[in-house]
């Protein structure tokens, strides 16, 4: 990263905030009375998760999983690995998977195929934000919070080699 980078905001705090609530808000209409697994998909999504599951007022777990696609570019490798495997058991279990960004689609095709095969009750998916410009796999996202254009997005959990995730708005990241 070059040190002529320049940031500008794409996604305020406020408009974030409105986002949770209203993606938190359909959930509990949803998952009150499932006791469901939400699983975040590591290291981007924690920001989101941790402000999405305070709004979340009924039983639930969470469970977090690791994967990599993308090395230290900006680009998708195209081939997904696990960082990190679940510790728990989803058979039968109502299972919401909370991701901050789809990009490609390569990362979490891979990762609800993997899912579905340990048989889940239910198995959707929520996103803070889409770019789906950029899809080269299909994914059916539930609860979506924001379109965003085809840049590069840094801040709230978003990052660019581990730098930015603790910035509290979403940025367009310009070389």
């Amino acid at each position: 990263m070059s040190s002529q980078a320049k940031l500008q905001v794409l996604v305020s705090r406020a408009e974030l905030n409105t986002t949770v609530d209203k993606l938190a808000a359909a959930i509990t209409r949803d998952y009150n009375d499932k006791n469901p697994l939400l699983l975040g998909i590591l290291k981007g999504v924690f920001v989101f998760m941790s402000d999405l599951v305070r709004r979340l007022d009924f039983p639930l777990e969470i469970e977090f999983v690791r994967l990599s696609s993308y090395g230290s570019g900006q680009e998708t490798s195209g081939k997904v690995k696990m960082m990190q495997d679940l510790e728990l058991n989803i058979e039968g279990r109502h299972v919401l998977v909370v991701e901050d960004i789809i990009d490609t689609g390569i990362t979490l095709a891979f990762l609800l195929d993997y899912l579905k095969k340990k048989k889940p009750a239910s198995l959707k998916l929520c996103a803070l934000s889409d770019k789906p410009v950029r899809r080269r796999m299909p994914v059916k996202i539930d609860y979506l919070g924001l379109t965003v254009p085809d840049k590069f997005l840094v801040g709230y959990g978003l990052d660019c080699d581990e730098k930015y995730r603790n910035l509290p708005d979403i940025y367009v990241l310009e070389e």
